[in-house]
């Protein structure tokens, strides 16, 4: 298989645009079909982690004719998500309190990078969502953070999102794959169990006990065996 992993819109320094509206679902489902058409690519494999898999979730939708096969790692399909967050299960209101805080320009930043703008904060939140304290990926990804515009960018993913916009999101007819992890921090179990509602075609899901929400980071032999049983069993 041939594998890209590229920086999305904001977390490249080439595309980091300065205005919230930039960062509406639209436009990062764009991107990936954008990045497809210039590899050549007609049809695709596309897997995505927490934000990547609600893009992945909402072009998957609406253009399965591009799409082999979906997977979804942490996060569910939006309309189970937004199921739960909007009342059905006060434990994923809890868990998603944070998007509030993150929606606030200027206060989120503040608290994220610290006082003396060294991202002490990101490193906390990192540790507290599970990633070890030692963990040499925290390093990289607070030095992301602290490049000139990269924060608040990132946090525009959560400032224009849309209830409108991701709610209408149908049915899966792709061959979908979805992984969640039972200590995710921000994801519960009743959306994760409901997203098989909302995949029509054939569908996996698989769940990886102990393990946080950075599944890549903290199980990716687990990952990249259910990963390539995923493509091996799609024509």
């Amino acid at each position: 298989y041939r594998a890209f992993a590229f920086d999305q819109r904001g977390y490249s320094s080439g595309a980091r645009r300065p205005h919230v509206e930039d960062y509406r679902i639209d436009a990062l489902v764009a991107d990936v079909l954008a990045v497809a058409d210039t590899q050549g690519m007609d049809r695709f494999d596309l897997v995505g982690h927490d934000w990547g898999a609600m893009v992945a979730w909402v072009l998957a939708a609406r253009h399965p004719e591009r799409i082999r096969t979906l997977t979804a790692v942490s996060v569910p399909h939006p309309a189970a998500f937004g199921a739960a967050l909007g009342g059905g299960d006060p434990d994923q209101a809890e868990r998603s309190s944070y998007i509030g805080v993150f929606r606030q320009e200027g206060v989120a930043e503040r608290a994220l990078l610290g006082e003396d703008e060294s991202g002490d904060g990101l490193r906390a939140m990192f540790v507290a969502s599970g990633l070890a304290a030692d963990a040499a990926e925290i390093d990289v990804f607070v030095a992301a953070m602290l490049e000139p515009g990269a924060l608040t960018a990132a946090l525009n993913w959560y400032r224009a999102m849309s209830a409108d916009a991701v709610g209408d999101v149908g049915k899966i007819s792709v061959p979908t794959l979805y992984v969640w992890s039972t200590q995710d921090i921000a994801l519960g179990r009743q959306a994760a169990e409901a997203t098989a509602q909302w995949v029509s075609g054939p569908y996996r899901f698989e769940i990886l006990e102990g393990v946080s929400h950075w599944i890549p980071e903290a199980a990716p032999q687990d990952l990249n065996r259910l990963l390539l049983e995923h493509l091996g069993s799609s024509q």
